[in-house]
C-alpha cells in the first residue's frame, strides 16, 4: 500500500475548523519552503508572496496556527522562536552555534528513549523536546578549532 500523500495546507486548515485565508495559507506555504525560520523571516517570505500584510496578521496567523498544532514552534536558549510545519510526532533538532543553522534529527530509531523520564511526577509524557548544539559541517571547514 503507497503511503499516505500529505494533505494540502486549506484541507488541514478545514479539518482543524480554521477559515481558510491568505494569510495563513501564506504563513503556511513559507513556514514549509523555509522550515525553523524565525517570525520574522516568515513575515519577508510572506510578504514577497502576497504583498502588503501587517506583521501582526503573520504573527496571530502564527500563533494560531501553532495553538491548532498545523505548526510548531521551537525556542532554543538563547534564540527567537522558529516554526516548523513537522508535527505529530517526535524529532529533535541540532543547531550550529556559530551560523545558527537547525536541522531536524529523528528520535532513536524504534523506540523513544526520551520520553522515559527519570521521574514523571505522575504526568503523562508524550513529547520531548531535546536540542543538540554544536557546530555545523560548514563552520567546522571554515573555521576549526584550535
Amino acid at each position: 500500500m503507497p503511503p499516505a500523500q500529505p494533505l494540502d495546507a486549506e484541507t488541514l486548515l478545514r479539518r482543524h475548523g480554521m477559515q481558510v485565508t491568505a494569510q495563513r495559507l501564506a504563513v503556511m506555504r513559507a513556514v514549509t519552503d523555509h522550515p525553523h525560520s524565525t517570525a520574522d523571516d516568515i513575515d519577508k517570505a510572506v510578504r514577497v508572496d502576497i504583498g502588503a500584510i501587517s506583521r501582526q496578521a503573520v504573527y496571530d496567523a502564527l500563533a494560531a496556527l501553532t495553538d491548532k498544532r498545523l505548526l510548531r514552534r521551537i525556542q532554543p536558549a538563547g534564540s527567537p522562536a522558529r516554526y516548523e510545519d513537522r508535527v505529530g510526532d517526535n524529532h529533535h533538532h541540532l543547531i550550529c552555534r556559530e551560523c545558527g543553522r537547525m536541522v531536524d534529527v529523528d528520535c532513536a530509531v524504534g523506540e523513544t528513549p526520551c520520553l522515559t523520564a527519570a521521574d514523571d511526577s505522575g504526568y503523562e509524557i508524550d513529547e520531548a523536546e531535546v536540542i543538540y548544539w554544536g557546530r555545523c559541517p560548514e563552520c567546522v571547514t571554515a573555521a576549526p578549532t584550535k
